[in-house]
């Protein structure tokens, strides 16, 4: 796997973000469409969910059908909440405040493959170990496990053991993996950021939605200094989120809306030349509306 990436050229990276995900494939669908695809990808949270899914059927049509998982899609499919399990969180019977087993029940009908390996382009999934708090490269095994690791928001969703090692949500240790494309010797890579509600004027009125909401800010954060960190190694381009924004990473509700305006916006940034622009967006960076 490891020899196979290097010797292609452009890697698509795609961040976490919770419902944000959508975002992603307005871009996806976009840039398949003016004739991008990717030799290589890489994925964290919820963007691991979108890019193993685009790995294992790399078309527009493909793109269709996960369009329609997100436009189906409901918060309990992702945060079915339990009071019964919030209760023995709290009492210190259990380590985590959600189950993650509607998540499983969706990846495991929905995914076009069944094992990583499988993908039709390469593609890995970074999660985080627990213990150590190192990022865990997973490119081989079954996909639904390696996703329900990355996606495993510490405190909300268990852990899931993978080879002896627990793991947890890949966002902890890079949350929009740039050094893990840059470490298997790509040579180009296209950011799929998922954004921030920069024009949110309440604050977040749940748990869940307020760990979200802080971590699509380290998220932004964390990008923009990976990007001047690698822009003299190797060639990355960012395209643009969506600004402005006011949909929480927690909210289900406007998927479609997500990815007609993300694909919309996207198209746009290419015709317009955006893919030879290597600038930072500006929605990435603290601004106001």
């Amino acid at each position: 796997m490891t020899t196979e990436a290097r010797e292609n050229r452009t890697a698509w990276v795609l961040a976490g973000g919770g419902s944000l995900g959508a975002v992603e494939v307005g871009m996806m669908r976009a840039l398949v469409a003016s004739g991008q695809r990717p030799d290589f990808l890489v994925g964290a949270s919820v963007g691991a969910i979108n890019a193993v899914y685009f790995a294992g059927d790399p078309t527009l049509d493909g793109l269709d059908r996960l369009v329609k998982v997100w436009t189906g899609l409901r918060r309990s499919d992702v945060f079915p909440l339990s009071p019964v399990s919030g209760m023995l969180a709290m009492l210190g019977r259990r380590p985590n405040l959600l189950r993650s087993n509607a998540l499983q029940r969706l990846l495991s009908r929905e995914l076009p493959l069944t094992r990583l390996e499988e993908s039709v382009i390469p593609c890995s999934v970074v999660a985080t170990d627990v213990l150590g708090g190192g990022e865990v490269r997973l490119d081989r095994g079954d996909a639904v496990q390696a996703l329900l690791a990355s996606t495993a928001i510490p405190g909300f969703f268990p852990p899931v053991e993978i080879d002896g090692r627990l793991l947890m949500d890949g966002g902890v240790a890079n949350n929009t993996p740039i050094s893990t494309a840059v470490g298997l010797g790509l040579q180009r890579v296209i950011v799929l950021p998922t954004g921030v509600a920069c024009v949110q004027r309440t604050a977040p009125q749940s748990a869940m939605a307020m760990v979200l909401h802080a971590f699509s800010y380290l998220i932004s954060r964390h990008l923009v200094r990976d990007i001047e960190r690698f822009a003299d190694i190797v060639e990355v381009v960012v395209v643009p989120p969506l600004c402005p924004l006011v949909v929480s990473p927690y909210d289900f509700s406007q998927p479609a809306s997500l990815i007609a305006r993300a694909s919309e916006l996207t198209e746009h940034w290419i015709q317009g030349g955006g893919m030879s622009q290597p600038d930072v967006p500006m929605a990435l960076t603290p601004h106001s509306h």
